[in-house]
């Protein structure tokens, strides 16, 4: 037998057509198959670079804000507590593009025996210690701040996210959505409080609501397709208005100001809406038993 096109099936006996097929599945299933512990794929190089980010915006939390504060030169030094919060929050901006595509390479490309574990660890560190170890500082520097009351919240929030990842790996949900708030999205909108820099235990009180979002059965969709395009759209201009704040550019401000207030009311979407579902149906049903009140 003669073909001159491996990947058509034209001009092909039955026979021969089975066997093609044959041969293409086996070569389909050794392209998803894992690999084994000892290599890793692309995707978990982007998970690492999640990783990587994580370190990196703590390290600059501890650097340009922490540390200027105990030396007693944040006063007069805060273009660089400006400069290193923005820098946290764009390297957690970064590390959300990581993990937004990690999962897409992953299923285009073969993965590794190690990818979900790996996953996990990276959003802990970028989702779960640098985000609660954001609002822990911010208990530290911040004017009339409760240094024991913002551990706690940051420690709610570090659970939160250790109990989100550890049901994400156990609990089966339907296909398209996530149960509770997911990591990337709760670590930003914690972000965005402490960066519109509330009354203290206002903003202590919206970082635990978060948290509580986080382990709650609040659906979200899974980014997706047109969502996962609108998500990254997002995080870039997010980075740019992070980037005109920092610099002090005009109207950086009222950038980063707008960004947070919109970055809290994507995160609350989700919960408003159960809310709302849920008072219609009680609405209906006080109609309908009206409806059959009226009728006997």
């Amino acid at each position: 037998m003669t073909v001159t096109d491996p990947e058509t099936l034209v001009g092909l006996s039955e026979s021969d057509e089975t066997e093609l097929r044959r041969r293409r599945w086996a070569r389909d299933r050794e392209l998803r198959a894992p690999r084994s512990p000892q290599t890793l794929s692309t995707a978990d190089f982007l998970t690492l670079g999640n990783a990587v980010c994580g370190f990196l915006a703590i390290y600059s939390i501890t650097t340009n804000m922490l540390i200027p504060h105990i030396n007693g030169s944040d006063g007069s030094a805060g273009g660089v507590v400006r400069h290193g919060a923005a820098t946290a929050v764009t390297l957690l901006l970064l590390g959300s593009m990581c993990d937004l595509f990690d999962g897409l390479v992953a299923r285009k490309l073969r993965s590794s025996a190690l990818g979900a574990e790996l996953d996990n660890l990276a959003d802990l560190i970028s989702f779960g210690i640098a985000p609660a170890y954001f609002v822990a500082v911010w208990g530290i520097v911040s004017p009339g701040g409760k240094q024991g009351l913002s551990a706690f919240i940051a420690l709610t929030v570090l659970l939160a996210v250790v109990l989100r990842l550890a049901r994400f790996s156990t609990v089966k949900m339907r296909p398209g959505v996530f149960q509770g708030m997911p990591c990337p999205m709760g670590a930003m909108t914690v972000i965005a409080i402490v960066l519109l820099d509330p009354p203290f235990l206002v903003g202590l009180l919206a970082i635990f609501g978060v948290a509580y979002l986080m382990v709650s059965q609040v659906e979200y969709p899974k980014p997706q397709g047109l969502l996962a395009t609108a998500t990254l759209a997002w995080i870039v201009v997010s980075i740019g208005c992070l980037a005109a704040w920092a610099t002090g550019l005009p109207g950086g401000d009222v950038l980063m100001h707008v960004g947070a207030v919109a970055q809290i009311a994507l995160a609350a979407m989700a919960p408003l809406l159960v809310i709302r579902r849920k008072v219609g149906q009680k609405v209906g049903d006080v109609r309908a038993r009206r409806a059959e009140n009226r009728g006997c």
